[in-house]
């Protein structure tokens, strides 16, 4: 099993979402985060006054996979997040040793 987080664009959510659904995925968690890499925040006006905005918002989704589901998954949410520019976001794979199904105690791939 791997765990694949993916930090992308709040703009781009659904349109990754309905791509996952496409291929399978029935699981997820969307979590709403702040943070910078490379392109540092921006500068912004309001009511007159200049200030920098470093934490930008963005949409971390967490899934657990079987490791044959992995592949497609990236592809997948890259095809529908990346714009070409800075502030795509990144996609972080880690293994998962074991999942266990609170609900009936299931444990490994059956617990997804």
């Amino acid at each position: 099993m791997t765990k694949v987080e993916a930090v992308i664009q709040t703009s781009k959510l659904d349109a990754v979402k309905d791509e996952l659904h496409k291929i399978g995925v029935e699981g997820m968690t969307v979590l709403e985060a702040r943070g910078h890499g490379r392109q540092k925040g921006h500068t912004e006006i309001y009511r007159g006054r200049e200030y920098t905005v470093d934490l930008i918002p963005k949409i971390k989704l967490e899934l657990v996979l079987t490791d044959e589901m992995v592949e497609k998954t990236v592809q997948a949410i890259m095809m529908a997040a990346r714009t070409g520019k800075i502030g795509d976001g990144k996609i972080f794979l880690t293994k998962v040793d074991d999942a266990i199904r609170i609900r009936n105690d299931e444990r490994g791939e059956s617990a997804l």
